[in-house]
C-alpha cells in the first residue's frame, strides 16, 4: 500500500468511520483520535495489507479501538440540560428540545444495552455505508451473519423502545 492509497482511504471513509466509532464511544473528539489512530496503525502494517482488504482492515482496528477505549473508562456520559439547549433550533421550544434529548438518550441507552456483537452490526450497517459483505470481512464473520446479527438487534431495539403498554401486575392483580 502506497501513501496516496492511503490518503483516498482516509478520505472517503474518515467520515463514516468516525461516525461509527462514535456510536462507541459517544464523544467526537476522541471518536476522531480513534479513526486517526487506525489510519496511523494501518500505515505502520501498510507493507502486510493488501489494498482490497485496507477497508474492512481499518474498520477493524477502529471498532478495536473504540471497544479498548470504552472498556477501560466504564463511564456513562448522560446529556446535560446544558447540551439539551445547545442543540435547541430556534423554532424550538424548550420542552421540544428536553424531549427531543430525552428521546435520543433512550436510544442511546437501547443501543448501548445490545451485546457488544449485535451493537457492532448493527451500528456499521446504519452509519458505514458499507455492504453486509464487507462487514462481514471487517468483523471476520460470514455475510450471512452479519444479516441474522442485524436483525436480532433491530428486534431487539424495537423492542426497548417499544412504548410501554398497559401491563398487570402479577403479583397485586392491578394495572400499572
Amino acid at each position: 500500500m502506497e501513501e496516496d492509497d492511503l490518503e483516498r482511504l482516509y478520505t472517503r471513509l474518515e467520515r463514516r468511520l468516525a461516525n461509527v466509532v462514535y456510536r462507541w464511544v459517544w464523544n467526537v473528539d476522541e471518536a476522531q483520535e480513534i479513526v486517526q489512530e487506525a489510519f496511523v496503525r494501518l500505515w505502520r502494517m501498510r507493507a502486510k495489507v493488501d489494498l482490497r482488504t485496507a477497508e474492512p482492515l481499518v474498520y477493524r482496528i477502529a471498532l478495536n479501538l473504540a471497544s479498548s477505549r470504552r472498556r477501560s473508562r466504564k463511564l456513562w456520559r448522560w446529556i446535560s440540560l446544558e447540551a439539551v439547549f445547545e442543540r435547541t433550533s430556534p423554532g424550538q421550544s424548550a420542552d421540544e428540545s428536553i424531549l427531543a434529548a430525552e428521546e435520543a438518550s433512550r436510544v442511546r441507552a437501547a443501543v448501548e444495552a445490545l451485546p457488544e456483537d449485535l451493537r457492532r452490526v448493527v451500528v456499521m450497517c446504519e452509519l458505514s455505508e458499507m455492504s453486509y459483505q464487507e462487514i462481514g470481512e471487517a468483523l471476520s464473520i460470514p455475510t450471512g451473519t452479519v444479516g441474522s446479527r442485524r436483525h436480532r438487534a433491530l428486534l431487539g431495539l424495537r423492542q426497548a423502545l417499544a412504548e410501554p403498554e398497559v401491563r398487570r401486575d402479577v403479583r397485586t392483580r392491578t394495572l400499572v
